[in-house]
């Protein structure tokens, strides 16, 4: 369920959006994945609302910025909210990474 709102939201983009990994050619892309999901309403015993903890993955060999923009801003209208963002930069590869984590309860 998350995996198809979050594909959905960031399609639009114009970049390759994946679950986990890219095994692609571009070299800007997204990806994603759920690093928790747990129960956070319940009524009469019965789980009424699921938390979905993900990160979404921002990948390029130059400024990401505008793109992870964008994605904060996608994904905040859809009812994201943003808990964390990282800058990282993968030296093996030469790649700028920025992870950005998200909360989304339905």
């Amino acid at each position: 369920m998350i995996n198809s709102i979050l594909v959905k939201a960031l399609k639009p983009l114009g970049v390759p959006v994946f679950w986990q990994t890219y095994l692609g050619t571009a070299q800007t892309y997204i990806t994603f994945f759920c690093y928790n999901e747990q129960g956070e309403a319940w009524a009469e015993n019965d789980e009424i609302a699921t938390g979905y903890y993900v990160q979404v993955d921002v990948w390029s060999k130059g400024d990401n910025s505008p793109l992870v923009d964008q994605v904060k801003l996608t994904l905040e209208a859809e009812g994201f909210k943003r808990t964390t963002a990282l800058d990282l930069y993968e030296s093996d590869t030469q790649i700028y990474h920025k992870a950005m984590r998200f909360s989304y309860v339905v």
